[in-house]
Order: structure tokens, then C-alpha cells, then sequence
């Protein structure tokens, strides 16, 4: 997986993507979403790491089928809440 974290005012943001995906858009009817390799690039981690950063994120963007179902086995997203869009999965996270 492809794991990017920056530093914000509200808190850490984290993008996770599957590699697979990177640069890549997906749409389905209205919906449409690019994994923009601005926003998405960064380093190619593990498990572990992933799950590491969504612990302390305050807000998390998921992309691919291997990001969003590590992050519904850890409890991070809940499975109805994840978007099926063309052949990927979308899912975002916010911490309140």
C-alpha cells in the first residue's frame, strides 16, 4: 500500500491507496474520483504502518481493495459506510 501523511491544523491527514490505483479515475455515473498522485503518492508500506497511521489520524482518505479492507478488519471504517465506484473502493475517515 502507498501511505502519504501530513501535518495539518485540524490534525495528521493520511491518504492510503493500493498501488495499483495510484494515478488512476474511477467513475460510476455522477461519481467520479481520481487518485491523484498529489494527494495519494508516497511510501510503499505494510500492514502494520497503515494501520499505525490510522490510529492517529484525524482524518483518513482510502482507496483500493486492500487499503479500505484493512481498514474494516482494524475498525477504522465501517463496511456500509464504503463507496464502490467502477472497480475500486472509496472510503474516508474523520475522527471527532
Amino acid at each position: 500500500m502507498i501511505l502519504n501523511e501530513r501535518d495539518t491544523e485540524d490534525g495528521l491527514l493520511v491518504s492510503v491507496c493500493d498501488p495499483d490505483v495510484l494515478g488512476e479515475t474511477f467513475e460510476d455515473g455522477p461519481v467520479s474520483l481520481t487518485v491523484d498522485e498529489d494527494f495519494y503518492d508516497g511510501e510503499r508500506v505494510d500492514e502494520d504502518a497503515v494501520v499505525s497511521s490510522l490510529a492517529r489520524c484525524a482524518v483518513a482518505n482510502l482507496v483500493g481493495a486492500e487499503t479500505v479492507e484493512v481498514a474494516i478488519e482494524h475498525g477504522f471504517v465501517d463496511e456500509a459506510n464504503v463507496l464502490d465506484i467502477e472497480d475500486t473502493r472509496h472510503a474516508q475517515m474523520l475522527r471527532m
